[in-house]
C-alpha cells in the first residue's frame, strides 16, 4: 500500500471546507515539485449525493471499500459527536489501519477513530469545544486539547477546522521533506509551522481597548525591524506597557513569547534570502535579527528540521541558479 493515495470522506451537513483543506493540499497537481504527487479520492459512507451545509450537494461514486483502500484515510469531520460511528465506517477504518494504512482525523474526526478503537491509549486531539467530550465519551484516549495537532505515528489527529491545515501540511514535510512543505504552505498563503497551540483560540473575551492595538503596533514594528536589536522591554516600551503587562498581553494574543515569536519570525524571514540569493549564511542570520550564525543555524534547525545549507541547496539547479531565479525558465513563482 502507497500513502500516496489519499481519501478523505464527506458525511451529511458538512462544510465544503472541511473537505476543501485536504482538496487544496493532496488533491490539486503540483508537477513543479518534480515528485510523485497525491492521488485523491474524495469518498462516502453510501456512494451518491451528500448534502453539504448552505444547500449544495457532492456526488461522489466512491463509497467505503475505496476510501479503505487508499494509504492514507482522513475523515475530515463527523455529523453528530454524541453518536457513535456506523458499524460500516468502523469496520473500514480498522480494516484500513490492520494493512498499515495513516488514519488521519481533522475536528470532530477524532471522534470517529475513537468510536473505531483506534485511539485507544493514544494521544489525541480534537477541537478544544470538543475535548471533554472525547474525553468523557473514550476514557482510554488521551486527549490532549491545547496542541494543534498530534501525530502519533500512524494516526494523526487535529484540532479544529483550521488546524487540519497545519496538519496538512505536516503530512507533506513527513512524506517529501520541509522544502517542498513550506512550498505548500506559501502557495496557501499560510505558515508552514504555527508556534502555540489551540489554548490562544479558545473562546476567552479579548477587551477591545488601546492595549491590544498597542500590542499589534509594537508587532509590526518588530517585524519591519527584524534586523535590529529587540528585546521584550523594546517592545514594552514601544507599546507604552510595563514588560510584565507585556507579556501577559502577548501570552494571550498569540499563546506563545515575544522571543518565541521573533525567532519564528526571523526563521521564517530567511527562507526567500536562502532561496533566491547567494548571500553568506552568517550575512542571512545578521540581515533576519541573528546575532551569530551559529545562532541563526541552531533556531533554524530546530525549527525546519534541516541546516540553513541544506534548505538553500534544495533551491539550486545545476549550474548555480535558484529555483526562483528569473533568468532559468523552469523556476517557479
Amino acid at each position: 500500500m502507497t500513502r500516496a493515495t489519499v481519501s478523505v470522506l464527506a458525511y451529511e451537513g458538512m462544510s465544503a471546507f472541511e473537505t476543501g483543506i485536504v482538496t487544496e493540499v493532496f488533491g490539486l497537481p503540483r508537477p513543479e515539485f518534480d515528485v510523485g504527487w497525491y492521488e485523491l479520492t474524495v469518498c462516502a459512507e453510501t456512494p451518491g449525493a451528500v448534502r453539504l451545509v448552505g444547500g449544495a450537494t457532492l456526488h461522489t461514486g466512491h463509497g467505503l471499500d475505496a476510501f479503505a483502500a487508499a494509504g492514507t484515510l482522513i475523515v475530515p469531520g463527523v455529523a453528530d459527536v454524541h453518536a457513535d460511528p456506523s458499524p460500516a465506517l468502523t469496520d473500514a477504518l480498522r480494516a484500513a489501519h490492520r494493512r498499515g494504512a495513516r488514519i488521519v482525523s481533522i475536528c470532530s474526526g477524532a471522534f470517529a477513530l475513537a468510536g473505531a478503537g483506534l485511539l485507544d491509549g493514544r494521544r489525541a486531539t480534537t477541537h478544544w469545544r470538543y475535548a471533554d467530550l472525547l474525553a468523557r465519551r473514550h476514557p482510554a484516549v488521551r486527549v490532549d486539547p491545547d496542541v494543534l495537532y498530534v501525530d502519533d505515528g500512524d494516526i494523526l489527529t487535529s484540532a479544529g477546522s483550521a488546524a487540519g491545515l497545519d496538519l496538512c501540511v505536516h503530512l507533506v514535510r513527513r512524506d517529501h521533506g520541509p522544502t517542498i512543505a513550506n512550498a505548500v504552505a506559501r502557495r496557501l498563503v499560510v505558515p508552514p509551522h504555527r508556534e502555540g497551540g489551540q489554548a490562544q483560540f479558545i473562546e476567552a473575551p479579548v477587551p477591545g481597548d488601546p492595549e491590544d492595538d498597542r500590542l499589534a503596533a509594537s508587532m509590526s514594528w518588530a517585524l519591519a525591524n527584524l534586523s535590529a536589536p529587540i528585546t521584550v522591554d523594546r517592545l514594552a516600551r514601544r507599546a507604552h506597557m510595563s514588560a510584565r503587562t507585556y507579556l501577559r498581553h502577548f501570552a494571550r494574543a498569540t499563546g506563545t513569547t515575544p522571543i518565541r515569536w521573533l525567532i519564528d519570525r526571523r526563521v521564517q524571514a530567511s527562507l526567500p534570502l536562502l532561496e533566491t540569493t547567494t548571500a553568506p549564511i552568517e550575512e542571512v542570520a545578521t540581515t533576519v535579527g541573528f546575532e551569530t550564525a551559529v545562532t541563526f543555524r541552531h533556531h533554524f534547525t530546530a525549527a525546519m528540521r534541516t541546516s540553513p545549507s541544506a534548505y538553500r541547496r534544495a533551491f539550486t539547479r545545476p549550474g548555480g541558479r535558484h529555483a526562483h531565479d528569473p533568468a532559468d525558465p523552469s523556476g517557479t513563482t
